[in-house]
């Protein structure tokens, strides 16, 4: 029996994490902001650096222009669809997003009219699944509307947790579209998510927290306001991380 061909997508907080992605095996990068908030649209110019500099990997910018639930206005429709012709023009091999309807559906009118406009790139749908009413409604819903995969945590908060539904939503995928497991994969779990579920796409950030080499630190001051954030460290994709993971899901 041939083993698996898996595919290995980074989440990339910017172009910094693009290249450490690419150097380390990636096959994709999803390129995000506002990582805290579960993604966000990036800017022009991280769109734009990272594809000038991607070569072997591809590129996919989520489509999201606010955190929070994933019920959108015809303000934010709008914003959606200059958000993805801009990433066409800029070249983009693909498009992340995802709509619900405030029962808790897949937004079918929303999500057409956002396929249309993303016609001819990859589309994935993203973890708006996990928040979803009825995954496996969804799965037919987001089937029919003809994007290429889901990004799912199988509805927990980490796709190890979730591990039984995404066993069972492999199976009724049944090969219709590609199920991408996502949110805490590592070096560490990768293999028995692989395993135990059948997936062979997935979806990790591979990140190290890097200090800040400003020599003068203002501590009293958080550009959070009242929420406090790490203002002198960041985190970002590394190499070693990422042939790390990819290793581990090779070695089963």
């Amino acid at each position: 029996m041939n083993p698996p061909r898996f595919q290995f997508e980074v989440c990339a907080n910017g172009v910094e994490s693009c290249l450490a992605a690419q150097a380390g095996g990636a096959d994709r990068v999803e390129l995000c902001a506002g990582i805290p908030e579960g993604g966000t649209t990036p800017s022009f110019g991280d769109i734009a650096t990272a594809r000038s500099l991607l070569d072997r990997t591809r590129l996919h910018v989520i489509i999201r222009p606010r955190g929070g639930d994933f019920r959108y206005s015809p303000l934010e429709e709008r914003i959606m669809l200059e958000d993805i012709a801009n990433a066409r023009r800029l070249g983009a091999d693909g498009v992340v997003l995802g709509c619900l309807t405030a029962d808790g559906t897949v937004d079918l009118p929303l999500m057409g009219r956002l396929m249309k406009a993303a016609q001819g790139m990859s589309v994935t749908f993203h973890r708006a699944f996990d928040v979803c009413r009825d995954p496996f409604r969804a799965l037919e819903d987001i089937i029919g509307l003809g994007c290429h995969r889901i990004l799912t945590s199988g509805q927990q908060p980490t796709a190890e947790a979730g591990i039984p539904l995404l066993r069972e939503l492999q199976k009724a995928a049944a090969g219709r579209i590609t199920l991408l497991a996502g949110c805490g994969v590592n070096v560490g779990n990768i293999a028995r998510i692989a395993r135990e579920t059948g997936i062979t796409e997935f979806h990790f950030s591979a990140r190290e927290t890097v200090e800040s080499d400003m020599a003068w630190h203002n501590d009293a001051v958080s550009m959070g306001g009242t929420v406090r954030i790490e203002e002198y460290t960041r985190p970002v994709t590394t190499e070693r991380r990422v042939r790390d993971t990819i290793a581990a899901a090779h070695k089963g």
